[in-house]
């Protein structure tokens, strides 16, 4: 995917930003930007993407994104009841991975820092206990001062090198090509995909909005992404079945139909190569 680049604008008075967002999909399209960030959701839901990696995060998850690494996090639009207007909906962390100086991370204590930020490059989805400790720290960041700051920082990537809790989102090979030039091509193709997943989508027709013929726009999607668009667009709607799971009242036939799927079988055998597991049994073990 050709991501935007995204200026992330940084408190004067602080090497590092710290900011609370009320508003969803703020930065709503596939972007990247040099400073690594550490997001924690609050509220909402939806899909995220993060390299090469589709899934749906939900309130209460913590992600660690490297620099450069192309992401984006679509919400869901909320029902009346759970509207999130004017609540927090995520706390969010920026710092370059350099802020404390060129030599500092080569010093040999700080080693596990480093490491954990080039296991960032590929996005660190944290899990279990080192997700609440973390959450714990990351609301102790927010409020802390002076020295305290940096520490506590250093304290979070501290906690997730110790711990065997997060795990790595991107596949091994990913490689995003930076090319500003196309990034209005890449959007135009994740909108026009996220909103008409659950219908048939005709390969002319999002080749169309590439400005490409069919073949030429599979080469291009395949060279971007490291999938075809076939996979993409069924992540994408295994991702809304996940959520259409979390509804014991919807049955698995409209989970199938209303996702995209053509039929069931084709909906139970992509959703097991995706998931692991059946649609049902993701609804007992995940959504309840």
């Amino acid at each position: 995917m050709k991501p935007q680049l995204l200026r992330v604008p940084n408190a004067q008075a602080h090497s590092f930003s710290v900011r609370q967002d009320k508003m969803t999909n703020i930065n709503n399209r596939w972007h990247y930007h040099p400073e690594v960030e550490l997001i924690h959701f609050h509220r909402g839901s939806g899909t995220q993407f993060v390299g090469d990696n589709i899934k749906r995060f939900l309130a209460g998850d913590i992600v660690l994104v490297g620099s450069l690494l192309p992401h984006y996090w679509r919400f869901d639009a909320p029902s009346e009841a759970e509207d999130v207007s004017g609540n927090v909906v995520s706390t969010v962390i920026h710092f370059m991975p350099d802020f404390w100086g060129e030599q500092f991370l080569d010093l040999s204590e700080n080693k596990p820092v480093r490491l954990v930020l080039e296991k960032a490059g590929r996005g660190l989805l944290l899990t279990g206990r080192l997700k609440d400790e973390v959450r714990q720290q990351i609301a102790f960041l927010d409020h802390a001062e002076g020295p305290d700051r940096i520490m506590t920082l250093m304290k979070i990537l501290y906690t997730i090198y110790r711990s065997e809790e997060a795990v790595m989102l991107s596949s091994i090979g990913y490689r995003s090509v930076l090319l500003d030039s196309e990034n209005d091509r890449i959007n135009d193709i994740y909108e026009y995909t996220l909103n008409n997943f659950h219908k048939k989508i005709y390969l002319e027709h999002v080749a169309g909005i590439a400005g490409l013929v069919p073949n030429s726009f599979c080469r291009y999607f395949k060279s971007r992404t490291g999938k075809t668009y076939l996979q993409f667009l069924t992540e994408i709607r295994v991702g809304n079945a996940c959520k259409l799971l979390m509804n014991d009242n919807i049955n698995l036939k409209e989970v199938c139909y209303e996702s995209g799927f053509a039929n069931f079988s084709c909906f139970y055998r992509r959703f097991r190569e995706i998931t692991g597991q059946s649609p049902h049994h993701y609804r007992i073990t995940v959504a309840n």
